[in-house]
């Protein structure tokens, strides 16, 4: 492949790589602990937290629930992530001798 196909096929590429980082903009990722909510979109940014109303007075309990809540929801949008971008890191491989 000469050096005009591959710097055609990377901006191919990052074109897709743009386009798959606007359709996970809008991807909402939800995780629930002992009633905590988490919210994230699929570029890992937080997007809302619900707290019930019973658990007001047990700030351990809420922050337990929270952190937990919170590392299911980035967990998850990793994966999600991961694979919406499986096919454009393949063909970097391909693209630098790899295989695909």
């Amino acid at each position: 492949m000469g050096f005009f196909d591959q710097a055609k096929d990377m901006y191919k590429l990052q074109k897709q790589a743009k386009q798959i980082k606007k359709e996970l903009k809008k991807v909402h990722i939800e995780a629930e602990t002992d009633g905590v909510v988490i919210v994230v979109d699929g570029e890992q940014n937080f997007i809302e937290a619900r707290i019930p109303e019973a658990l007001s007075g047990d700030l351990d309990r809420i922050s337990k629930a929270f952190v937990e809540s919170a590392n299911k929801a980035i967990k998850k949008s990793q994966t999600i992530a991961a694979e919406k971008m499986k096919d454009v890191m393949g063909g970097l491989g391909g693209m630098f001798g790899g295989n695909q």
